[in-house]
């Protein structure tokens, strides 16, 4: 049996929009960013849509910009966000 770990997955912008602020997460022990958005993406088909790979969508792990290789931990916080463009 493996260990679990809990993630606070944040979203912003239109992400918030669509899935809400925040939401703790339950995720096996090793897990990376990318397997996340995985999970994610295959919990519905709004997720899918919002978080699918070839969509621009920067990610953050505790508070600091991250790739998808990035190792989550127990208790980390996990930002979903659509790149900022001002005018």
């Amino acid at each position: 049996m493996s260990a679990s770990i809990e993630v606070r997955v944040r979203y912003f912008a239109s992400l918030r929009e669509a899935f809400g602020a925040t939401e703790i997460l339950v995720a096996e022990a090793g897990a990376t960013v990318g397997s996340i958005r995985d999970a994610l993406i295959a919990r519905s088909p709004a997720h899918a849509q919002a978080l699918a790979r070839g969509r621009a969508v920067r990610t953050a792990l505790d508070q600091t910009l991250c790739g998808e290789a990035a190792v989550v931990h127990d208790g980390a916080e996990l930002a979903f966000f659509p790149p900022v463009t001002g005018g």
